[in-house]
């Protein structure tokens, strides 16, 4: 690399205006001037550089291609291979898929059969379970009216009992 011109001098007065002491100026000014040295590219850098990736890019390009072409030609024999391993693959996967589909169908039959008769029993079960439910409920519910009734005589023949002792008691007073 080829150095570029960096005045420290001037940097170092800059700091000191800005409020740095001697020492710290001249250590900050002589570090940048390093900083800029190592890490600063130049024109003529620049160019070398790009003259070495243009030769770079340009034999790339050249064992791309080369490699395109191999691999396009590997590729095609490879999907007719694929093709024809796919093709028969296909048919035997077709040919099973059918072979399952009857067996199932034939499971479900019979499945649907074996529900439907279990389905009715079970219906015919409730209905007998719900109807002894409902006559129970109704004689619980006859029951329970019934002695309804009777505490509600029993707490209206008190409450006469009261009004009458009270008319009594108001028809001795007046």
């Amino acid at each position: 690399m080829t150095a570029i011109a960096f005045d420290t001098l001037k940097f170092a007065k800059r700091l000191k205006e800005g409020g740095f002491t001697d020492q710290q100026a001249e250590a900050l000014a002589q570090a940048e001037a390093e900083f800029i040295e190592q890490s600063l590219a130049t024109k003529r850098d620049v160019k070398e550089l790009e003259t070495a990736v243009k030769r770079d890019v340009k034999e790339l390009e050249v064992a791309l291609k080369r490699d395109i072409e191999e691999l396009r030609a590997d590729l095609k024999r490879d999907v007719k291979e694929f093709d024809v391993a796919l093709r028969r693959d296909l048919k035997e996967f077709e040919t099973a898929i059918q072979r399952d589909f009857k067996e199932l169908e034939v499971a479900l039959k019979r499945d649907i059969e074996e529900l439907r008769g279990g389905v009715k029993r079970d219906i015919e079960e409730l209905r007998g379970g719900v109807k002894r439910d409902i006559e129970e409920l109704r004689a619980d519910l006859k029951r329970e009216v019934r002695e309804l009734e009777y505490r509600m005589t029993i707490k209206l023949g008190a409450l006469l009992v009261v009004a009458v002792g009270a008319m009594a008691t108001l028809v001795k007073l007046l």
